[in-house]
């Protein structure tokens, strides 16, 4: 607690704000009365290389000490007893729910002393003024407000349990005045400061010091793990603790840079992480070289967490405007291939060595060239699935393999190994998966117009149409015709509409909602028929067996199809497989398959 009050331990500035209640408050105190352990403090020795920007704990005056040591685990429960027991200011917490208040905590003698009663109904939170009312603040249940109201309502202030002695002989004082009446009282006073008091002067809690020469991965790694009640320690989180040491704000740059960044819809969900990922990419890259350059050992390019760690300041100043501008690039890039918006990104984890591609690149990514092998690696990693998981080991090749690539080297990585399996289409039924949301772009990249406006999806067209992916073969005519829905549900019966559009095929057979484009209404010019072919070519689309409402044909030939747009957008053929045709559902999948989609 002195250590708190000096300054000589406190915060990183990392760790986030005290949030326990009043209930959890109470339930601290009542613990340590009866000597109950209540877990181990951590702190890390503030001499070593690993330097955070730090704050006193909340409710500790400005420090007078140099700081000895940072506080890593046990924040809420030194906060809370640092307010509670060694500060005379009331304790800002909050109720059971959630509203602010402020509040002393007493022991209740007579109840803390009897061994029916549980010693937390013994401890209760008493109005900043410590006075209790009742009758909407009418009449007044409890006074404390001055010692001598303390001694007679046998209650303890345990704000004063460092300094019960001054209390105890202020007591003797009172006691003085009336020996004979008050002596039961003084006995309990008594009583109370040795079976309760001395538990709290004589606590010990377990401190693991961790040594000053502890690496800044192990104090993220060590963090997280005892963090286990509240959101999960990011690196960022880290990185802007250190960078504060240095008097720089991290969190307000990023802040700006964020505000940029999202005004393009598609990077609306960009996180602070993955923009230090990319420029961690970037930053262990020029270490590479310039090791390589000088014939020593070359160290890894990395994007994991304790790259980040190492990223000293000065790299960040010189390279995150580089990697912002490869954000912006990424986004035109992306609008080029028809993904617009956030949504329908397929992987938010390949927008990091995509940053890093083009921020390295700078303008000759626009070379069609290079655009061209660019587009190739992107397809690649969405329908070969190659971004779900440990993705930070993928983010290296692809920032170590794509320039030599565009000087005749190898192909990456991403491209050598991407495969897509003919199989996969049947089981690509929604928008959490990468590659339903790679053939929703590529149908619009290959010119699909919509079925009533024949617009093509441009960008402006996109949002002001509110275009989506939709049914073909209309879910309810599905239903109608005992169709399963793994097999109608698949992206091969799914194409880009607008809503508008859509709403208007509503869930009649496809021959009647042709017969509608064509015949057009009062709000919809009829389309000519060599027209609404074309508008259907564009997205794969046979008119034949539309027309003829044709399902399991439609669905063979379209699946066909689609196929060979992810081969001409990969750069190598999928892996085909001998079945049988894909609207025959009995024979082409199995029962239990059936019985887990549905």
């Amino acid at each position: 607690m002195r250590e708190c009050y000096e300054g000589k331990l406190q915060l990183p500035d990392f760790q986030r704000g005290w949030v326990w209640d009043q209930d959890r408050i109470i339930d601290l105190l009542a613990s340590i009365s009866e000597g109950f352990p209540v877990g181990a403090l951590m702190t890390l020795d503030a001499s070593g290389e690993v330097s955070f920007a730090v704050r006193p704990v909340e409710g500790a005056p400005a420090p007078v000490k140099p700081l000895e040591a940072y506080l890593l685990d046990g924040q809420q429960r030194m906060t809370s007893l640092y307010q509670s027991t060694f500060s005379q200011m009331p304790v800002a917490t909050q109720t059971a729910k959630k509203q602010p208040t402020k509040v002393h905590f007493y022991f209740d003698i007579q109840a803390a002393l009897d061994p029916n009663v549980a010693r937390s109904e013994a401890v209760i939170a008493v109005p900043e003024d410590r006075v209790i009312r009742e009758n909407f603040g009418r009449d007044v249940k409890l006074d404390l407000s001055c010692e001598e109201y303390e001694f007679d309502a046998l209650h303890f202030p345990i704000d004063r349990i460092f300094d019960e002695n001054r209390w105890q002989i202020s007591a003797a004082q009172w006691m003085a005045r009336d020996p004979i009446a008050r002596q039961e009282k003084w006995e309990m006073i008594n009583r109370f400061a040795q079976e309760v008091v001395n538990n709290f002067t004589s606590y010990h809690v377990p401190v693991i010091k961790l040594g000053k020469d502890t690496s800044r991965a192990a104090v993220c790694l060590v963090f997280e793990k005892v963090n286990t009640g509240g959101k999960p320690l990011d690196a960022f989180e880290l990185v802007t603790a250190m960078y504060a040491s240095e008097e720089f704000h991290l969190r307000d740059d990023w802040k700006a840079r964020r505000e940029r960044l999202i005004a393009q819809k598609v990077l609306a969900k960009i996180e602070p992480v993955e923009f230090l990922q990319a420029i961690s990419l970037l930053h262990t890259k020029e270490r590479r070289n310039e090791a390589v350059a000088k014939g020593a050992e070359p160290p890894a390019i990395s994007a994991t967490r304790n790259s980040l760690l190492q990223v000293p300041l000065d790299a960040y100043k010189k390279l995150a405007g580089k990697v912002e501008a490869g954000y912006v690039a990424a986004a035109k890039f992306l609008h080029s291939l028809k993904i617009f918006n956030s949504r329908d990104l397929p992987y938010q984890t390949q927008l990091v060595p995509l940053a890093a591609i083009l921020a390295e690149l700078g303008s000759t990514w626009e070379n069609d060239a290079v655009r061209q092998k660019l587009a190739k690696w992107y397809w690649c990693g969405v329908f070969g699935e190659l971004y779900g998981s440990a993705v930070e080991s993928r983010f290296a090749l692809d920032i170590r393999d794509f320039a030599p690539w565009i000087n005749g080297g190898a192909e990456p990585q991403t491209v050598q190994r991407a495969s897509f399996e003919e199989k996969r289409l049947r089981t690509l039924r929604s928008r959490l998966s990468a590659a339903y949301k790679g053939v929703h772009a590529l149908l619009m990249k290959s010119g699909a117009e919509d079925f009533k406006s024949g617009q093509p999806y441009v960008q402006t067209v996109f949002f002001d149409e509110n275009v989506d992916i939709h049914h073909i073969f209309p879910e309810a005519w599905c239903k109608s015709e005992k169709i399963e829905p793994a097999i109608y549900n698949s992206i091969v019966n799914k194409t880009p509409l607008a809503s508008a559009t859509n709403r208007m095929l509503g869930g009649v057979a496809p021959s009647a909602y042709l017969g509608r484009l064509h015949k057009g209404n009062d709000s919809n010019p009829p389309i000519a028929a060599d027209r609404l072919s074309a508008i259907l070519k564009s997205h794969e689309i046979d008119e034949a067996l539309l027309t003829s409402d044709n399902f399991t044909d439609f669905m063979d030939d379209r699946r066909s199809k689609l196929l060979a747009m992810i081969e001409a957008a990969m750069g190598k053929d999928v892996v085909r497989e001998n079945i049988l045709p894909m609207g025959r559902e009995d024979d082409y999948y199995g029962e239990e398959e059936l019985e887990e989609a549905a």
